[in-house]
């Protein structure tokens, strides 16, 4: 199963996902329905061209698209990219919580072995 998982997650994707101030943009995006740099950038602490760059990784692993508005360009956030990454998450989150289940179900081993142990 840690196969299957490990080659379901998009590296670059979660990499892009990973930074607050894309994830912030995301919020942004999905709250306002779309967004240029210079108005996003209005309600964020960071500069209009570092929201640029932001808006640059989060196109380039599809999770927005720009298109032309102007001399700008108006960013949405693509539903069905989201819904792959939402579907990465929760299969991620699956596999650890499947591995968390082991790893406790190992210690209550030891730990009735250990009682047993000083017992006799």
């Amino acid at each position: 199963m840690t196969t299957a998982v490990a080659e379901a997650v998009d590296d670059d994707l979660w990499s892009a996902i990973g930074d607050p101030t894309r994830r912030r943009l995301l919020d942004l995006l999905l709250l306002e329905g779309a967004g240029t740099a210079t108005s996003l950038s209005q309600q964020l602490p960071v500069t209009r061209q570092a929201v640029a760059k932001h808006l640059g990784v989060l196109d380039r692993v599809g999770l927005v698209h720009g298109t032309p508005a102007g001399r700008e360009r108006r960013y949405r956030v693509d539903d069905a990219q989201l819904a792959r990454a939402v579907a990465q998450l929760a299969s991620v989150g699956s596999a650890w919580d499947a591995r968390l289940r082991r790893i406790k179900r190992i210690a209550e081993a030891i730990q009735v072995a250990r009682n047993d142990q000083e017992a006799t």
